[in-house]
């Protein structure tokens, strides 16, 4: 996956748990008894909503673990970076106290 796939994903994805969190909010909280009704019919809709909620429950657990990859992959690409930015400033180091080194050789003494 590319360094802008994997933004684009992470980017997809926090939207997705955005999302999934305002649908859960929205479910907010069981509907209480009512109490003309009977006792299994307010044990039905309590099932179908506790369905409903662990469902985006599942949902949102699935979005965070793919969102954390995602964000892991970001990082070891920084890292990488990071430590191929640090070679090349050895590398520059070196090459200048190197030449440094040859400026002072080659100056004429007095």
């Amino acid at each position: 996956m590319t360094e802008t796939e994997t933004e684009e994903s992470v980017y997809d994805l926090r939207n997705k748990i955005q999302q999934t969190q305002k649908d859960l909010d929205q479910l907010g909280a069981p509907e209480s008894e009512i109490s003309e009704l009977i006792t299994s019919a307010n044990l039905l809709r309590l099932n179908e909503y506790l369905l409903k909620t662990n469902e985006k429950k599942s949902e949102l657990l699935s979005l965070y673990v793919q969102y954390s990859g995602s964000l892991e992959a970001l990082l070891s690409s920084v890292f990488e970076i990071q430590n191929d930015l640090k070679e090349i400033l050895k590398e520059q180091s070196s090459m200048l106290s190197s030449q440094t080194k040859k400026q002072t050789k080659s100056k004429p003494k007095k």
